[in-house]
């Protein structure tokens, strides 16, 4: 595989999970949802801190799946419709993917492998919304890399790619998120 093919397959098979973690951010804006902000720690604490804090509600995590599983679906779409795509995308079989699983757990791993991060940053005493260079911008990689391994193995090298131009993606995101105002620091 060529660089730029690691890089392309990072970018396309991740993109479920990395549009499961930032839809919450958007979804916290749209009227009719903004009312089912209801923590997923349902308020409780650990050692006098809250478990994750406000921040992580079951209206982000139903959302993200939501949009994590609709995106797969577009892709396995995308790609039985594409020599190109199916060329690019080889080492994944997209259409015997259960998107229903798989999607799903795209989601999971990374709002669950941000949630983690955000019990340990309670933890330590760091402030929600303050960030925590390089743990905000590697849970959600991590954790939905460990969720989707057993039905969609990878190489390490597309593991380390993912990780890699991912890493990358997030910062720029979430610099854009600052400067549209959707969020009240850069990174």
């Amino acid at each position: 595989m060529t660089i730029l093919h690691y890089i392309f397959f990072a970018v396309w098979f991740f993109l479920p999970a990395g549009i499961a973690n930032m839809v919450p951010i958007f979804s916290a804006h749209i009227p009719k949802l903004r009312d089912w902000n209801f923590p997923m720690d349902f308020g409780k604490t650990f050692r006098g801190k809250r478990i994750f804090g406000d921040h992580k509600t079951l209206r982000g995590l139903v959302s993200g799946i939501i949009a994590a599983t609709l995106i797969l679906w577009l892709q396995q779409i995308a790609v039985q419709n594409s020599p190109w795509l199916q060329e690019w995308t080889s080492q994944v079989n997209y259409e015997q993917m259960n998107t229903f699983i798989v999607g799903p757990l795209f989601a999971l791993g990374a709002l669950l492998g941000d949630a983690v991060e955000s019990f340990f940053k309670r933890q330590v005493g760091i402030k929600p919304g303050d960030g925590w260079f390089p743990f905000d911008q590697t849970d959600y990689i991590i954790g939905g890399a460990i969720a989707t391994w057993a039905f969609v193995p990878l190489s390490f090298m597309q593991y380390l790619w993912l990780v890699v131009i991912w890493f990358g993606l997030h910062l720029i995101s979430s610099y854009i998120g600052y400067l549209l105002k959707l969020k009240d620091k850069p990174i």
